[in-house]
């Protein structure tokens, strides 16, 4: 197979879908420089805008997420946009004429990857989440191939067809260095005395995870001066695009200096490089960078997803000891205590730090990248011995 090569790549709806199915697309496009990328996406979701952003094609179908619970009336209308959407993604397929099409999960891979595999073409599924996401566990009998990030998928997936690959993250996410940490402190403006807590919300922002910090800013002693007039510590606080005028008004009444707060980091490989301590959402993506990145890690997995996914991914290492967890209704009263007992005990957070470096896999993209040409070229050589 010359550089030819025709990929479909399809889902969306969230960052968590988007993001690795971009790094796919870099990663083929690193191998195979002549390769064609078409993404297919959910009309008036946020891949519509991302990736022409990152300068590839898309293609819009009509479709739309189940509701919840799955009796729900309104899943009516969502199954007849699923027709209309594979008879869409059907005509989509048939003019682009991919090798491979890529279903990254999301509303919009159910029709395109069912119906490409329907057609004969081959079909890669890559699953994020430590506990498969329905559109993925529908399509995972037509797959040809299901790469995954965590050990025991086989509970969703026919085993033979699983590889084990990590999430893809971006290349700027590595393991901290003294280097690295110390451009973190010029970049953030940040004492390099004092330990570092960055609490990380997402790019809307968690109300928990802000309401934690704005908490323990009037009433708590982390951050209250010592002897020597610092504080314990200092802060990257992401409070999210959602709260940014809300924090805007509470942090302007108060003088907290070493308490660095935006809606959006810029610079996430430096934000992870300073911190002693992160606190985040347990979202696959995120989790894949923090193994990369080899932090010690809290995790407030949110309630509010689909099969309380966060849960199953945050406790994936936290059995394995390589980060801890506090459950989102419990944050108040236990969150920032703890972080305070790990800003003190070296020892603990550098067992944490050894533990979670030790799950990463940072060449995922390539990886998947290498199994989609794979697949691809099967397929091509299967077709001229049948001629």
């Amino acid at each position: 197979m010359n550089n030819d090569l025709k990929v479909i790549i399809s889902g969306g709806g969230t960052g968590g879908h988007i993001f690795p199915a971009l790094s796919i697309a870099g990663a083929i496009r690193e191998i195979r420089p002549g390769a064609r990328i078409l993404f297919v996406g959910a009309l008036g979701k946020m891949e519509m805008e991302k990736v022409p952003a990152a300068g590839y094609e898309i293609k819009g179908i009509p479709a739309k997420g189940l509701k919840r619970p799955l009796y729900s009336p309104g899943n009516i209308r969502v199954m007849l946009d699923y027709l209309k959407c594979k008879k869409e993604a059907k005509k989509i397929i048939k003019d682009f004429a991919p090798d491979i099409v890529v279903g990254v999960g999301g509303f919009a891979s159910a029709a395109t990857v069912g119906t490409a595999a329907e057609m004969g073409i081959p079909v890669l599924i890559q699953e994020q989440n430590s506990y498969a996401g329905v559109v993925n566990r529908k399509n995972a009998k037509r797959a040809d191939r299901i790469c995954v990030a965590y050990e025991g998928m086989e509970r969703f997936f026919p085993k033979e067809k699983i590889i084990l690959t990590g999430n893809p993250i971006r290349k700027d996410i590595v393991k901290s260095t003294p280097d690295l940490k110390a451009r973190g402190y010029e970049y953030y403006r940040l004492d390099p005395s004092l330990k570092t807590v960055f609490v990380v919300g997402g790019s809307l922002g968690c109300g928990t995870l802000n309401r934690c910090m704005k908490n323990e800013i009037d009433s708590g002693d982390l951050f209250s001066p010592g002897p020597d007039g610092k504080p314990s510590c200092q802060v990257i606080w992401q409070c999210g695009k959602y709260y940014k005028e809300e924090i805007d008004r509470f942090m302007q009444q108060r003088h907290a200096p070493h308490i660095i707060y935006t809606d959006f980091i810029q610079r996430m490989d430096l934000a992870y490089a300073a911190a002693d301590v992160v606190v985040s959402r347990a979202g696959a993506g995120t989790i894949s960078e923090l193994c990369a990145a080899g932090k010690c890690t809290v995790f407030v997995p949110s309630p509010n997803v689909a099969e309380d996914h966060q849960t199953h991914n945050a406790m994936a290492l936290v059995k394995k000891e390589a980060a801890l967890i506090i459950k989102d209704a419990q944050a108040d009263g236990e969150l920032m205590p703890l972080v305070k007992e790990l800003l003190k005990d070296d020892t603990r957070r550098e067992v944490l730090e050894a533990n979670i470096s030790a799950l990463a896999r940072t060449d995922a993209a390539g990886e998947i990248a290498a199994e989609c040409i794979r697949l691809a070229e099967e397929k091509t050589r299967n077709k001229t011995r049948t001629k």
